[in-house]
C-alpha cells in the first residue's frame, strides 16, 4: 500500500525515513531545529521542530514517526510563536557577545534568530558564570554559550564511543561538562573535535593559532612556509560560497593567497602523504614476511593514535611507526628548507593547514620535535585559513591560481585521495601490487575500497596471498575491531582507521556542515583531481626519490626511521 503524509496541504509519498522531520526536509521545507543530526539518535530537547499533526497534537517533528494519511502543518501561528518564546529563552541565558565570537555569522542561534525575526527579547539576561576551557592545544569550550542541545554529548558517545561529554546538575544549574567538570586536558578527550563541528554555537571550537602566525609572518628574521593538506582545497570554497568545480584551480588559488600573505614557500600536504605511503607499504609487506606485530595499523589520524595509546596500549606495536604526512613534512622541511633558503633552522617557521583539530595536538607531541624544536610550529584549520583570507581582505574568488613551490610541492593522486576514507589503503594497494601502469583506468582497479560505510570489510589478493583488510571511521567502530581481533573474531592483515566520519574531508577543522551532501561532495572533489593527473602512484613521484637520494641515505635504515618513523606510548 502506498503510504502519504499530507504536509501544507500537499500530498507526500514516503517509504522508510524514520521520523516525519526527514520526509518535511525532502520536501524543501527547511524546518528550524537545533538538535537533530541525522548521523546519530533523535533527541528532541530543542523543540524547535514541532509541528501541528492532524489539527490538534502539537509533537517534534524529529522524534515522530510517520503514519499513513497525517495531516501535519509546519508554520501555524502557535508554532511560530512557541519558536520564539523558546529562542528569547535561550539567548536570554546565552553570552550574547556576538562581534567577538568565532562561531559569528555561521551560528545557528543566531541564525534561528535573524529567521523568526526576533528583534527584543523579553525576558532577563542571566548568564551563569563559567570559566572558559583553555586547556588542550586543539579546543576551547565556553560553558556560557552552550544552549544545552546535546549533540556534542552524543556525538562523543554514539559515534567515537567516549563519553567524555555529558550533563550534569538541574534545572538553571544544568550544564555539558566533562567527568567531575575536569578540564578537555585532564579528561579522556582523543581531541577529534567532532563536538567542535556539530556545536550549533560557539560553545566548542577549534583553538585558533592565527595570530601566532600572523606574528612570525611580520617578523623580518623569519622565514615562514606552509603546506595545505588534501581535504582543504576540497571545502575552502564554502566560506565564499563558490562552487567548486575543479580542486586543483581552488588549490592554486590557496597558493596564490597565501604567497600574497607573506609566506616564503606553498608546499603540499600531499606531498609527504606519498612519501608516507612509501614508507607505510614497505613496512606493510615487512611485518606480513615476518608475521610480527599484526595486523598492522595505520597512524595517519592522531586521534586514532591517542585513542589506541589511551584505551588499547596492548595494540600500541600494531601501530605504523610510520610518521603521519604532517608529522613527515615537518620533519624534511626543518632538515632541507634551511639550507635552501640560506638561513638557520631557528629562524624557519613551519606551518600546516590541516582540516583536523587532533593534528594541533600531535605537532606538539615531544616525539615529533628534535632539541626540543617542534617539527611543525603552528597548524591552521581550513576555518582559520579562511579567517585569515578574510583579514588579509583578499577577493579569493578572483584570484588567479599559482603553481607549489618544489619540491615539496609536488604529489601524485595517491597523494590527494588520502584525505578520504579509504584513500590509504587504496594508496597502499596502488604501491605494492604489481601493476607499472600509470593509467587511471588501471589504477582504479582498487576504487572497490571507496564508500561512505563506517566499517568496510574487503579481500584483497597480494601475490597469490589473500589479504582481509578493514576501513574504519569512527571510533565506536573502531573500538568493535579491536575488541573483535582481542577474542579473535576476525583475523584482518590491515586496519585503516580515521576518527572523523569521511575520512579527512570530514575533519572539525573543516567548515561545519549538516547535510551528509557536503562531505559526499568533498570526496568527489579529490577523487575528481585523482583522476586528472598525470601520476597516480607514490613510487612514481620523482621528488620523493630525490629527496630521499639527496637527503636520507637509504642504507642506513636508522637514519631514514629518525626522519620518517616516530613511537608511542600509552598516555
Amino acid at each position: 500500500m502506498t503510504k502519504y503524509l499530507v504536509v501544507n496541504g500537499k500530498k507526500v509519498l514516503f517509504n522508510d525515513e524514520k521520523n516525519i522531520l526527514e520526509i518535511i526536509r525532502r520536501e524543501n521545507i527547511d524546518l528550524l531545529t537545533f538538535c537533530y543530526y541525522s548521523e546519530f539518535s533523535a533527541y528532541g530537547s530543542c523543540r524547535l521542530c514541532m509541528v501541528e499533526v492532524n489539527g490538534k497534537d502539537i509533537l517534534p517533528a524529529c522524534s515522530t514517526p510517520p503514519e499513513n494519511a497525517m495531516k501535519i502543518r509546519t508554520n501555524t501561528e502557535q508554532i511560530i510563536e512557541i519558536r520564539k518564546i523558546i529562542v528569547e529563552l535561550l539567548l536570554a541565558n546565552h553570552d550574547r557577545e556576538c562581534t567577538i565570537c568565532v562561531k559569528s555569522k555561521v551560528c545557528q542561534l543566531q541564525t534561528l534568530s535573524k529567521r523568526l525575526g526576533i528583534n527584543d527579547i523579553r525576558f532577563k539576561n542571566i548568564v551563569n558564570e563559567k570559566t572558559k576551557d583553555l586547556s588542550t592545544y586543539s579546543l576551547v569550550r565556553e560553558p556560557r554559550k552552550c544552549v544545552l542541545c546535546g549533540t556534542c554529548v552524543r556525538f562523543c558517545d554514539e559515534v567515537q564511543g567516549i563519553g567524555v561529554l555529558d550533563f550534569a546538575n538541574r534545572g538553571s544549574q544544568s550544564m555539558v561538562c566533562s567527568s567531575f567538570n575536569k578540564d578537555l586536558e585532564s579528561s579522556e578527550c582523543v581531541y577529534c573535535g567532532q563536538c567542535a563541528r556539530v556545536c550549533p554555537t560557539g560553545a566548542i571550537v577549534p583553538k585558533s593559532e592565527v595570530d601566532y602566525v600572523w606574528t612570525a609572518l611580520s617578523d623580518p628574521n623569519k622565514k615562514v612556509i606552509v603546506a595545505i593538506a588534501p581535504a582543504v582545497r576540497a571545502a575552502i570554497c564554502e566560506v565564499f560560497g563558490i562552487v567548486c568545480n575543479d580542486g586543483s584551480e581552488v588549490a592554486g588559488k590557496i597558493v596564490t593567497v597565501l604567497h600574497s600573505m607573506g609566506f616564503a614557500k606553498v608546499f603540499d600536504i600531499s606531498f609527504s602523504a606519498d612519501m608516507t605511503i612509501v614508507e607505510e607499504a614497505d613496512e606493510f609487506i615487512r611485518r606480513l614476511e615476518e608475521n610480527k606485530n599484526m595486523p598492522m595499523f595505520t597512524s595517519c589520524c592522531p586521534a586514532w593514535v591517542k585513542f589506541v595509546e589511551k584505551y588499547y596500549p596492548d595494540f600500541i606495536s600494531n601501530l605504523s611507526s610510520c610518521r603521519s604526512p604532517q608529522g613527515m613534512y615537518g620533519s624534511v622541511a626543518k632538515k632541507i628548507i634551511p639550507k635552501m633558503l640560506g638561513i638557520s633552522k631557528k629562524d624557519l617557521v613551519v606551518v600546516s593547514i590541516m582540516p583536523c583539530t587532533a593534528k594541533k595536538f600531535e605537532a606538539k607531541r615531544i616525539e615529533l620535535s628534535k632539541d626540543g624544536i617542534p617539527d611543525v610550529d603552528y597548524v591552521l584549520t581550513t576555518q582559520e585559513l579562511a579567517r585569515m583570507i578574510e583579514e588579509s581582505g583578499l577577493q579569493f574568488e578572483k584570484l588567479k591560481p599559482s603553481l607549489f613551490d618544489m619540491p615539496l610541492g609536488f604529489k601524485t593522486g595517491s597523494g590527494i585521495i588520502f584525505g578520504n576514507s579509504g584513500g590509504v589503503t587504496e594508496a597502499i594497494l596502488r604501491n605494492i601490487v604489481n601493476n607499472k601502469s600509470n593509467k587511471i583506468d588501471e589504477v582504479d582497479q582498487f576504487s572497490f575500497v571507496r564508500g561512505e560505510e563506517d566499517l568496510r570489510e574487503i579481500k584483497v589478493n597480494l601475490n597469490k596471498r589473500e589479504l582481509n583488510v578493514a576501513i574504519i571511521c569512527g571510533l565506536k567502530n573502531a573500538r568493535k575491531a579491536l575488541e573483535d581481533i582481542r577474542i579473535n573474531k576476525c583475523k584482518y592483515n590491515f586496519l585503516e582507521v580515521m576518527a572523523c566520519p569521511g575520512g579527512c574531508i570530514g575533519g572539525a577543522g573543516q567548515p561545519a556542515y549538516t547535510n551528509l551532501s557536503v562531505r559526499r561532495a568533498r570526496t568527489k572533489i579529490l577523487y575528481e583531481i585523482d583522476k586528472a593527473m598525470e601520476l597516480h602512484k607514490p613510487q612514481d613521484n620523482l621528488y620523493v626519490q630525490k629527496i630521499y637520494k639527496d637527503y636520507f641515505d637509504n642504507s642506513n635504515n636508522c637514519y631514514v626511521h629518525e626522519y620518517l618513523h616516530t613511537k608511542y606510548k600509552h598516555k
